[in-house]
């Protein structure tokens, strides 16, 4: 069996070897091999793909026998273009440098450490105590959840510890565990924009969710508000949002989600149709809040188990997609009269 690592996967050929206890042969591919058919020949039918993307256009498509995404979205994936006799799994694990990427926004947007440590110097000291600004705090201060699943709740037990009020809106989740203080159904959305200091995308993308956040959503917030997006940048409308932090609607934002990714090694494309990254109340990072040193090593090893499991006949974990029945041949009639 071929392991196959596409794009930015093959950076951790090692680590998942090093996890795998099923000898296999692993093989990185380029970026461009989630999309174009001119690598398929290598690819057999028992063999795992592991990419973050894949599609084909072209109606061809290679057969194999698993599909593991290293990450939990799926909008990178043309389901359409999977083998039928494929399973499809993801992973999660992001969950925790998340929720403390989004802990942390939250405290800088409060305290503006980078302000209060840029104010200090020595010369001006007695004159800097004198007139010190105080900063805010997130105690007593309400998070909105947009999601409820497995981000949200990390992030809501960690604000919670802070003492703040939160909120949730999500279509599935039923049980709050204690950490909102409520569950809202999706057509109540307004009314948490409208409390929230802090609104946190954690939903994934879908049809449903592309362009939840519009104008009319982002005028019920406050005017202090604090959109963070940690989920995907479609889910909030890119010319209202822009429009919104430009005006003022809004307080700000903490973007770290983009419209725009390159596909190829050598492409160079825009995250945005708009510079959100020169309006003095926009925070912009680079994809990077689950992005941590220890994150690779958690997903690959449960990439890993996977593999193994699927050599040893077991059932997938993070199963998204069964592979179709096979279909056998009919059977034919073989009696006489």
């Amino acid at each position: 069996m071929k392991v196959f690592m596409i794009g930015e996967a093959a950076n951790h050929k090692d680590k998942l070897g090093a996890f795998l206890t099923t000898p296999c042969e692993i093989i990185p591919l380029p970026r461009e091999a989630a999309h174009s058919p001119d690598f398929d020949s290598a690819i057999a039918a028992d063999d795992v793909v592991v990419s973050l993307r894949f599609s084909r256009n072209d109606g061809s498509v290679p057969d194999f026998r698993l599909l593991h995404v290293p990450g939990a979205g799926l909008d990178g994936i043309d389901m359409a273009s999977l083998p039928s006799g494929a399973s499809l799994c993801n992973v999660f694990e992001h969950e925790i440098p998340i929720a403390e990427f989004v802990m942390a926004a939250m405290l800088n947007w409060e305290i503006r450490p980078d302000a209060l440590r840029g104010s200090f110097a020595t010369d001006t000291w007695s004159d800097v105590y004198r007139a010190r600004v105080p900063h805010g705090e997130i105690h007593g201060l309400t998070l909105g959840l947009i999601g409820f699943g497995r981000i949200g709740r990390t992030i809501a037990r960690r604000a919670a510890a802070f003492g703040m009020r939160i909120l949730a809106v999500d279509q599935f989740a039923a049980d709050s565990d204690g950490l909102a203080e409520a569950i809202l159904p999706p057509d109540r959305l307004p009314e948490m924009l409208a409390q929230s200091d802090f609104v946190v995308i954690a939903c994934p993308l879908t049809d449903e969710t592309r362009g939840l956040i519009g104008a009319p959503e982002l005028a019920a917030m406050k005017p202090t508000g604090v959109l963070i997006n940690v989920s995907r940048a479609p889910i909030a409308d890119e010319e209202a949002l822009y429009d919104a932090l430009q005006s003022r609607t809004i307080g700000g934002a903490v973007l770290d989600v983009w419209y725009g990714y390159p596909a190829g090694a050598d492409d160079r494309v825009a995250p945005a149709r708009f510079r959100f990254e020169d309006l003095p109340n926009a925070v912009c990072t680079p994809h990077s809040s689950a992005w941590t040193t220890r994150l690779p090593e958690r997903r690959y090893a449960f990439i890993a188990r996977n593999i193994d499991r699927l050599t040893a006949g077991e059932p997938l974990l993070n199963l998204v997609r069964a592979p179709a029945p096979a279909v056998l041949p009919a059977r034919q009639n073989t009696s006489f009269p």
